[in-house]
């Protein structure tokens, strides 16, 4: 059912962001101040009311986020699109335990808004593969998640 508005994560979608999921981040462009949109995939329900995302922290994403704290994360799951709008914040520069220079950011959820058009659901959600070494891909995911975890 489409525009179903809550204030925080649905069970369904905090069990999802238990693991690594792809999802869309849309900032504000510091330099534009439009739109700046990425898919990232490191992410992790803090919990209903919190997401932590971990990105290179020399990325433009960090740049956006300190000077403007609005960002979106968009997550197809539960055969439904959703907006999850909040504050975010750079909650560390340098992500501990994690072999790569990436910052922890937090997301404080604002609203958690069903986008998905009337009359529909998701059948298939997005996969992604990752196209390098998958030991290696596998053993930093992990790195990553657990240092998210910990934070």
């Amino acid at each position: 059912m489409a525009n179903i508005v809550e204030p925080k994560l649905i069970q369904p979608l905090f069990d999802v962001l238990q693991k690594e999921h792809y999802v869309i981040l849309a900032t504000v462009d510091h330099e534009t101040s439009g739109p700046n949109v990425n898919a990232i995939s490191w992410t992790l329900a803090k919990d209903d009311e919190t997401i932590y995302f971990a990105v290179d922290n020399r990325s433009r994403i960090i740049e956006n986020i300190k000077k403007n704290h609005h960002a979106v994360i968009t997550l197809i799951a539960n055969e439904s699109t959703y907006s999850i709008s909040g504050t975010a914040t750079v909650k560390a520069e340098k992500l501990q335990g994690v072999p790569l220079k990436l910052a922890l950011v937090e997301l404080k959820i604002k609203e958690v808004r069903d986008v998905m058009f009337y009359g529909s659901k998701i059948v298939v959600e997005p996969q992604y593969d990752k196209t390098y070494d998958k030991n290696a891909a596998a053993k930093l995911d992990a790195q990553v998640m657990d240092a998210m975890r910990n934070s």
